[in-house]
C-alpha cells in the first residue's frame, strides 16, 4: 500500500516511477506494475532501467533471508552503474535477524546491504539506532513512519453479510489482522481472549487474515485451543480485506488488538488510533503513545490490557483526538527526488 501512494504521489511531481513487483501478486496483470517472473527477468529490468537513469528505491526488512539478498542485487546494479539507491527497511526494532545481537552471521550483509545507498528510511528513532550499530552514519538515517494522513482517505463500505451479523451479536468486537505464524503469537492471542470471554459475555473477536499463509500445524493448534475454550462461536474468521473494507472494520471496533513484535510502529495501529479506535498491542520498544502494551507471550497481561481498555474506553477515545497526522508520503517524495529534474511535460 505504501508503495503504491508513494508512487502516486512521486508522479504528481512530474517524475516517472516504475514499480518493478517481487511479490505473490506479481502474476496478476495490473498497469500500476511491472511483473518479475524470475531472477534473470528481475536482472534484466534492474540493468534495463538503470541504463535509462532511473534510481532504484529497494525495500526490505529483517524478517527474511530472500528480502535483503533482492535488495543487495538492486542496489549492486544501480551502482554499476553510476547510480546509489535509496533502501526502505521496514518494520521494527525486534526482528528475525535484525539488530545484529539476533543473527551475528547476518552482520557483513546487512553492512554491505547499509552501506551502498545514499539514504536510508526506517519506521522509527528506535530502528535507525539498530542500523547505527552496523556501523552507519546518523545523517544517512531518516526515520519516516509508513502511515499518512492520506491513508485515512476511505469510503466506508458494507461489511459482507456474516461480519455485519457479529458485529450485531456483540456489544464489544475486538478486531485483530493476524498470520498463523510463531512471530504473530496466536496462541497467546486465544488464550487470552479466552481469559476475557470467560469472564465478559459481551466479547466478540474478528480474526482477519489467519488462513492466509499459515503454518498448518500451528492453525491446528490453534484450532485445539478454542475448541478447548469453547469460544468458536466468539470468533468470526475473515480472508484479507480490500483497504476500504478493513478501515470500516477498524472503525466500527472496539479495539485493534496488534500481536506481533517485529511489525515495529505499523500503519495499522496509527490507522486505528487516527480512526479513533483504541490499540492493544504487544510491547516492542516502539509502539506509539496511548497504545496500551502488554507482554507478547503472557496471555493474562493480554486479557488484563483488553479489559482494561473496555472498562476506561471513553476516557481513551478522548485522548486520541489531540494526535498529530502527519503528511510523510510528501517527505518520503520530497526526499527520493531532491535533486531531480520533473520529466518534461
Amino acid at each position: 500500500m505504501r508503495v503504491e501512494f508513494l508512487k502516486k504521489r512521486i508522479e504528481e511531481l512530474g517524475h516517472r516511477c516504475v514499480v518493478l513487483n517481487v511479490g505473490p501478486s506479481r502474476t496478476i496483470p495490473s498497469p500500476e506494475y511491472e511483473s518479475v517472473l524470475g531472477a534473470f527477468d528481475l536482472l534484466r529490468k534492474l540493468c534495463r532501467y538503470s541504463a535509462r537513469g532511473f534510481v532504484v528505491h529497494a525495500h526490505t526488512n529483517g524478517d527474511s533471508l530472500k528480502g535483503p539478498l533482492l535488495a543487495l542485487v538492486g542496489a549492486s546494479v544501480n551502482l554499476a552503474f553510476g547510480k546509489r539507491c535509496f533502501l526502505t527497511f521496514h518494520a521494527g526494532a525486534i526482528q528475525r535477524y535484525f539488530p545484529r545481537e539476533r543473527a551475528w552471521w547476518m552482520v557483513p550483509l546487512y553492512w554491505v546491504l547499509f552501506t551502498i545507498p545514499r539514504r536510508i528510511i526506517c519506521n522509527s528513532e528506535a530502528v535507525r539506532a539498530c542500523i547505527r550499530r552496523y556501523g552507519i552514519p546518523a545523517r544517512k538515517i531518516v526515520p519516516i513512519p509508513a502511515f499518512s494522513r492520506q491513508y485515512l482517505e476511505f469510503r466506508p463500505s458494507p461489511l459482507p453479510g456474516k461480519l455485519d451479523d457479529f458485529f450485531a451479536r456483540f456489544e464489544h468486537v475486538i478486531f485483530t489482522y493476524v498470520r498463523m505464524r510463531p512471530l504473530f503469537f496466536p496462541l497467546t492471542m486465544i488464550d487470552g481472549m479466552a481469559r476475557v470471554m470467560a469472564r465478559r459475555t459481551d466479547v466478540g473477536l474478528v480474526l482477519c487474515g489467519g488462513l492466509s499463509h499459515m503454518e498448518e500445524g500451528l492453525w491446528r493448534e490453534v484450532g485445539a485451543r478454542i475448541q478447548e475454550a469453547g469460544i468458536g462461536e466468539r470468533i468470526c474468521l475473515i480472508e484479507d480485506l480490500e483497504r476500504d473494507a478493513f478501515l470500516s472494520v477498524l472503525e466500527r471496533s472496539s479495539i485493534y488488538l496488534r500481536t506481533p513484535i517485529t511489525d515495529g510502529v505499523a500503519s495499522s495501529v496509527l490507522e486505528s488510533l487516527a480512526l479513533g479506535t483504541p490499540v492493544v498491542a504487544s510491547g516492542n520498544g516502539t509502539r506509539p503513545p496511548h497504545v496500551v502494551t502488554y507482554d507478547a507471550e503472557n496471555p493474562d497481561a493480554l486479557a488484563e490490557a483488553v479489559e482494561h481498555v473496555l472498562r476506561n474506553r471513553t476516557a481513551i477515545v478522548e485522548r486520541l483526538g489531540g494526535l498529530e497526522i502527519r503528511d510523510t508520503l510528501s517527505e518520503e517524495a520530497a526526499l527520493l527526488t531532491g535533486g531531480c529534474q520533473p520529466e518534461p511535460r
